[in-house]
């Protein structure tokens, strides 16, 4: 799943998982926490990036970050995809 936006062109912006594939029981942290990420594009690009953590339930992560447009964006990933920095 994607969000097309004014922003990032279409099939640049990451793919993010639907709250079905995430889970509900979502973890807010009082500040960001930095991580490095593996997000995949709408196109099929696989890119490591640096962003922040801005949630998290047992199963996935929300990070956001600036993409190779200079965009703010975000998107869900699995876990297993995102280390601290």
């Amino acid at each position: 799943m994607s969000r097309p936006t004014g922003n990032t062109p279409f099939p640049d912006r990451a793919r993010t998982l639907h709250p079905r594939q995430h889970g509900m029981e979502v973890t807010t942290p009082e500040r960001p926490i930095p991580v490095r990420a593996w997000i995949v594009t709408v196109k099929g690009e696989d890119l490591e990036i640096d962003g922040d953590a801005m949630a998290w339930t047992e199963r996935a992560v929300r990070v956001r970050y600036v993409d190779k447009f200079g965009h703010l964006d975000s998107a869900w990933v699995w876990a297993n995809a995102v280390t601290r920095r």
